[in-house]
């Protein structure tokens, strides 16, 4: 059963930048996109990024795009999310999935059907 398993998570204090990796354990699925999820305390989990599998095109939700990049090497089944200005409203935590589709225009849900979820890992703002 394909999971993926989410790293980098930690506590930072406001303003600072953090770096997310997944991976993907057993075999991997070289045509589905990838996204990053995060759940706020109290919130549903919402999508914040997507890319292609091979890492070409990008794209985010709107409450985190200019802050969150995500990114991927063509040939690594290693996604990353590097965010900036961290805010402690950015606390929560962060999970990868593939999607059955997903989507790579503005304001479009980025990732449709969900699977393969990991545990996530665990983001904390504060100062």
């Amino acid at each position: 059963q394909v999971q993926f398993v989410e790293s980098g998570g930690d506590w930072v204090q406001p303003g600072g930048t953090l770096t997310l990796s997944c991976s993907a354990s057993g075999p991997v699925e070289k045509f589905a996109a990838i996204a990053w999820f995060r759940q706020l305390p109290g919130k549903d989990r919402e999508g914040v990024s997507v890319i292609t599998p091979n890492g070409s095109r990008t794209n985010y939700a709107n409450a985190v795009r200019g802050r969150f990049r995500t990114s991927k090497y063509n040939t690594g089944n290693t996604v990353y999310l590097r965010i900036s200005a961290l805010r402690p409203e950015d606390t929560g935590r962060y999970f990868c999935a593939y999607c059955a589709v997903g989507a790579f225009t503005p304001g479009e849900e980025l990732c449709t059907r969900p699977w393969a979820w990991g545990q996530g890992t665990q983001v904390t703002v504060s100062s």
